[in-house]
């Protein structure tokens, strides 16, 4: 019968490891696998292939150490196919009726069923209870799963089965594979299209990273072998430059005077149907959710902007001497502006993982809410819901520093405060090299940390959890501890389990893309990273988790046009970046424009950003408390400052040049940059 799970077979197995769980085994014959292989649509082969394979291309030995064995490649011949139909058999390719449909086909047709088999009596008119997913959301099974064919670690003892378990683990799963192919369509024909599909999006975006990190890498190493050669940094950190340059507090009261070579190193740069009320009802609650949350994550990030003020000034009130005055383990590279910024970056971090674990629950709850039609359509749904949130929660932080910090400080005697003068939590300042240091030092703290709190909670929990899980089974004898009991004890694939890996490589996709012009290294980092996330999903899917249902898919859904909307996003983000957040603009300004001498260079360049404002007119609130002067300060022979302008009435309306001008209503800033009127 086609209504009821009569037209499968049952197998009972009351002898479990525990004797308290029972295993129920189900087997669709050939009848039953036809019937629904013809409800369903399957394609399965009716022709032998006859396109002529590609001839060899030259050299092609040079990828042999990158290839599979060809019966691992390609499990299958290459067939035509076409959708099966029950009354044209004699039509399709059928060797043996007990192989013809692989396995993955064969779960997915038993749990089409079972999601469809009713349990209520004839008699009653109880027509909800329906399908195996009710009766495990009321407790009346535990579970429900398709098995493995084999373990994982050796080949099944029957010769008649295919063992794609074991070949999955010894040529895909293993660690030291991680230069090889993928055997996509042995994953295909395991796991489903789904899976598949997933794995062969994967593989291609680590491929094309490659070529993102050589491009990174090269920048990089033309950064480091050109420093020499960068007038600017060496203006900076010489000492008869930048050491007899007196910078202006950076906060009020416990920040000091200092010199512009204390930093010397931070500024080399690296660059169903529904009643349309009950509709309208629920949309309206799930967008204000949505916003609800979406206000909490601004909120934090301002609690975050709010630290940062605060505790600049503790730090500089430590390491007013010298930026290594009670920090001795790092050399120069402490400074404040970076102390605070790790710190921050830090407690942004832990904030983030907070929010996402809260929120995950909620944006499940409200797309439930919704009611979609459809498993697509609520996987749509979900996924808008997901990445924006996760888009807010993890760049609103990075596009603060990329387009915010530093721009709205004022000057000495007029400086701009957070929430007013109240407040006392003056606007932060960038360093003297800008806040593309910053920025970077917020991507690689965010970036890294995600992919190690993702590898550990994607490997070693699942571990943990199974070893605990099947402790008592395995003192058992191996023909005890029978296929069902093992795979029992693994981790259940939920239906998102798939959703949070897209998540994960969406979210970093974000992350080399929308910020690449600070951070070149960040492909590299993600080229390493996916390296291993293939071989960790991969160790997943065959030796901690159940084997999942095989699922159809097309395409990788919704992921596609958010990969899209990102790719534009990161042309706009980036060209901001080199436009408003680095001093390329003003570097190219002053070396064609306004450089000294005959010969163009870039000579001259800080002292020519810079502009003197004198300290007996900065009023007292201003000013730093006694005792927070360094020693070399001396109010009798230093009467000025400097602040660097990032807003100019024009150029050229000065007595000398840029910035050369006392007590002029120009907005300062630490960071070396211009904003041409």
């Amino acid at each position: 019968s086609e209504k009821s799970p009569s037209c499968c077979s049952f197998f009972g197995f009351p002898e479990s490891d525990d004797r308290k769980t029972y295993y129920l085994k189900i087997h669709a014959p050939w009848e039953v696998l036809a019937t629904y292989a013809d409800v369903l649509k399957i394609k399965v082969p009716f022709k032998a292939s006859d396109i002529p394979k590609a001839r060899e291309v030259p050299l092609e030995w040079l990828t042999q150490p990158f290839r599979l064995p060809d019966n691992i490649m390609r499990p299958e011949p290459d067939y035509f196919t076409a959708p099966f139909d029950k009354s044209k058999v004699d039509f399709f390719l059928i060797d043996d009726k007990d192989t013809f449909f692989p396995p993955s086909t064969r779960n997915r047709i038993v749990y089409y069923i079972m999601t469809r088999c009713p349990y209520y009596k004839e008699d009653r008119l109880e027509k909800d209870k329906t399908g195996i997913k009710r009766l495990l959301n009321n407790g009346t099974y535990t579970s429900a799963y398709p098995l493995h064919d084999c373990k994982y670690w050796k080949k099944a003892q029957d010769m008649q089965c295919e063992s794609e378990r074991y070949h999955l683990y010894k040529y895909w799963a293993g660690f030291l594979c991680f230069y090889k192919e993928q055997p996509l369509n042995l994953i295909k024909k395991y796991y489903g299209e789904k899976i598949g599909i997933y794995f062969a999006w994967l593989g291609f975006y680590t491929e094309m990273l490659f070529f993102a990190a050589v491009m990174g890498v090269i920048c990089f190493v033309y950064g480091v072998l050109s420093y020499e050669d960068n007038i600017t940094s060496k203006e900076i950190c010489d000492p008869d430059i930048g050491g007899m340059i007196v910078m202006c507090p950076l906060c009020d009261k416990k920040c000091s005077y200092w010199k512009l070579n204390s930093t010397c190193l931070s500024s080399w740069e690296m660059e169903p149907y529904l009643p349309f009320p009950s509709k309208c009802a629920r949309f309206c609650l799930s967008g204000a959710t949505v916003l609800f949350w979406t206000c909490l994550i601004v909120a934090c990030i301002m609690g975050v902007i709010a630290y940062r003020l605060a505790v600049y000034a503790a730090f500089a009130s430590v390491m007013k001497d010298s930026p290594t005055s009670k920090i001795q383990l790092v050399g120069s590279l402490i400074t404040p502006q970076l102390a605070t910024s790790v710190t921050a970056s830090c407690i942004n971090f832990v904030i983030i993982l907070i929010l996402n674990f809260l929120y995950e629950h909620v944006a499940i709850w409200i797309t439930d809410m919704e009611i979609p039609k459809t498993h697509l359509e609520y996987e749509n749904k979900l996924t808008m819901k997901m990445f924006m949130f996760q888009f807010v929660n993890y760049y609103s932080s990075c596009f603060y520093v990329a387009f915010f910090k530093g721009k709205f400080v004022g000057y000495p005697g007029n400086y701009t405060y957070m929430f007013g003068k109240w407040s006392k939590l003056r606007n932060e300042e960038c360093a003297p090299g800008g806040c593309l240091i910053e920025l970077t030092t917020q991507l690689l703290i965010v970036m890294a940390g995600k992919q190690m709190v993702g590898n550990v909670q994607e490997a070693l929990l699942p571990l943990l959890r199974n070893w605990w899980g099947s402790r008592k089974g395995r003192s058992h004898p191996e023909s005890t501890y029978s296929r069902w009991e093992q795979d029992h004890d693994l981790q259940n694939f939920s239906q998102f389990g798939l959703f949070y890996e897209y998540l994960e490589m969406v979210i970093q996709f974000g992350f080399i893309t929308l910020f690449v012009a600070s951070f070149p290294l960040a492909p590299l980092l993600a080229l390493f990273n996916n390296i291993l996330e293939v071989r960790v999903d991969a160790w997943k899917f065959t030796t901690q988790f159940r084997r999942p249902v095989a699922a159809k898919a097309r395409n990788i859904g919704a992921w596609e046009e958010i990969l899209n909307v990102v790719a534009i996003l990161s042309v706009v983000t980036n060209a901001f970046i080199v436009a408003f957040t680095s001093d390329m603009i003003p570097r190219l300004v002053y070396l064609y424009a306004y450089h000294t001498g005959s010969k163009a260079t870039m000579r001259g360049y800080i002292d020519n950003s810079l502009s003197f404002y004198n300290i007996s007119q900065i009023p007292d609130a201003n000013l730093p408390e006694a005792g927070e002067n360094p020693s070399w300060f001396n109010n009798s022979t230093i009467t000025t400052c400097r602040c660097v302008t990032i807003f100019s009435p024009g150029i050229g309306t000065t007595d000398t040049h840029l910035g050369m001008k006392s007590n002029t209503h120009t907005q300062c800033s630490s960071g070396i940059s211009w904003l041409l009127s």
